[in-house]
């Protein structure tokens, strides 16, 4: 094993080689991988850490040879890739960019298999650097035409606009409301860190496809009861996960209104085990709360071309 190379991957050299293709093609890759049971994944675990906390979580990824696991500290984020054959670690990888883009790959996933076909409208609710992705990754998988955009600061909401009417071609319109943001939409998109639902059940429409992005804490809602009881189907890329961490699920649970027991894994729907929507006029949701072995896809392939490339810095 003493030609492996260890690698220490920085910032700009994710950035300069992931792409939301790739991003794409990597989680509908582990998705289908886990339907068939060969990719376990650890949820997150929070420890108290002075004035944040300690952020963990792992998968392995036998059949490729890849393990690993996430940790950070209000916001410093780090994966450590390791090889399972006798390797060891194979890689330090900095992962904010690398996190940003898997989020929205993963509503992008998402959309391709439960939005409907001809879905060609957006809603946004939150302007910051995770809606990007999420616009971005929705546009991969389906023909976009018309955006809308809403938060509260107004220059926010319109730098957002200008920036990704430029970027993806698509027509991007700021909005005053996060119910005009929402109205007539065909796919709507939630990603805030609001502690009070910013999506309401009168607000979803026949056919809507909801993703919700920004909710990875019990302490969070970006969705009210009434909305959880009109989605038709709600898929998760990890039920273990929302049961610790979606806020809004485990609230509407708490209620009497929403069983787990009826929750949808996403790698089943991707792998053909389960059915979106039995009509165009479904309502489906997606909540996600960003797990491991995303990651680990993603990271595994960015050190497959890190080598290829002689993209790093080696490390003793």
């Amino acid at each position: 094993m003493d030609d492996i190379k260890r690698l220490y991957l920085t910032e700009s050299e994710v950035n300069e080689m992931l792409t939301m293709d790739m991003a794409l093609e990597a989680l509908e890759e582990v998705f289908q991988a886990r339907s068939d049971g060969d990719v376990p994944n650890e949820p997150r675990y929070r420890l108290a850490a002075g004035k944040g906390s300690l952020n963990f979580m792992a998968a392995t990824w036998p059949k490729k040879g890849w393990a690993g696991h996430k940790s950070y500290v209000s916001g410093d984020f780090r994966v450590s890739l390791f090889g399972t054959n006798g390797e060891g670690l194979l890689a330090v990888i900095a992962a904010g960019r690398m996190g940003q883009v898997r989020t929205g790959a993963a509503s992008g996933i998402a959309t391709k298999y439960m939005a409907r076909e001809n879905a060609s409208s957006v809603g946004i609710i939150g302007s910051g650097y995770q809606a990007e992705t999420q616009l971005e990754a929705i546009c991969a998988v389906r023909e976009i035409e018309h955006v809308k955009v809403f938060s509260r600061a107004v220059d926010r909401r319109e730098k957002f606009a200008n920036k990704m009417s430029e970027s993806l071609g698509v027509n991007v319109f700021p909005v005053a409301s996060k119910e005009s943001a929402a109205e007539g939409v065909d796919v709507l998109v939630a990603v805030t860190s609001s502690k009070e639902p910013v999506i309401t059940g009168e607000m979803l429409i026949p056919g809507m496809h909801i993703n919700a992005a920004g909710n990875n804490s019990w302490m969070k809602r970006e969705l009210d009861t009434a909305a959880i009881v009109k989605a038709d189907l709600v898929a998760c890329d990890d039920i273990d996960q929302a049961r610790i961490e979606c806020g809004e699920l485990m609230r509407a649970a708490e209620l009497g209104h929403f069983s787990w027991e009826s929750a949808v894994r996403l790698d089943h729907i991707v792998a053909g085990l389960r059915t979106p929507r039995h009509s165009d006029d479904d309502i489906t949701l997606f909540e996600s709360q960003g797990v491991a072995f995303e990651d680990l896809a993603v990271c595994g392939r960015l050190y497959d071309m890190a080598i290829e490339l002689s993209v790093g810095t080696l490390l003793e």
